[in-house]
């Protein structure tokens, strides 16, 4: 089960310029670069979120999406959302997610695209999780392709601390072709634990 999307700090028109600027200068602080930007062809899209191997990817890829101006919202696990940092994760862009009620999350995850107003760019780890995974979910195809949306890749690169957005792909009903050609675009990322990032097709 989907929890419903609410305004986030990403929304703040006041906070956004202020909150860039300082995103941009922690990453250039902790020796980061940021490249690419959001295509004006993508308001609204599925991000894809990878190499996810850390924790501390999720701090980056808050930072990332500020300093690129982004509206991100993101699916996380219940527990995450409970007292006293619920509030806190929500006005971060989380969405809550009851595992054992997420069959039909693809589905709904459609809906609440549809239905919610304004720029918004989900982000998914196709990788489903921080340990070595030589399987990709197709979740995120299936949302793009359901909500009619593109999907834009992203990347966390820790072997050359850069972080940034790279092409959009429109997705097909060729899932398995298109994810082929999506991970052959990761193939130069290295995650924080290299190791549990598999470059394969």
């Amino acid at each position: 089960m989907l929890a419903r999307m609410t305004t986030t700090l990403f929304d703040s028109p006041l906070a956004r310029p202020l909150l860039r600027r300082l995103s941009l200068v922690l990453l250039r602080l902790t020796g980061w670069r940021v490249e690419g930007e959001l295509s004006a062809l993508a308001p609204r899209c599925v991000v894809i979120a990878a190499p996810h191997t850390s924790n501390w990817d999720f701090p980056y890829t808050l930072l990332g999406a500020f300093a690129l101006g982004m509206h991100i919202r993101w699916l996380g696990k219940s527990a995450l959302f409970r007292p006293p940092f619920g509030p806190l994760m929500r006005w971060l862009g989380g969405i809550a997610v009851r595992r054992d009620r997420s069959t039909n999350l693809v589905a709904s995850s459609i809906d609440a695209l549809k239905a919610a107003p304004g720029p918004l760019q989900l982000v998914l780890a196709p990788e489903g999780t921080r340990a070595h995974t030589t399987q990709w979910k197709t979740g995120f195809h299936h949302i793009a392709r359901g909500a009619g949306l593109p999907i834009q890749l992203s990347y966390l690169d820790w072997g050359q601390r850069r972080l940034g957005l790279g092409p959009l792909v429109e997705p097909t009903a060729d899932v398995d072709g298109d994810i082929a050609r999506i991970r052959a675009f990761y193939a130069p990322f290295r995650g924080r634990n290299a190791d549990q990032f598999d470059r394969g097709g």
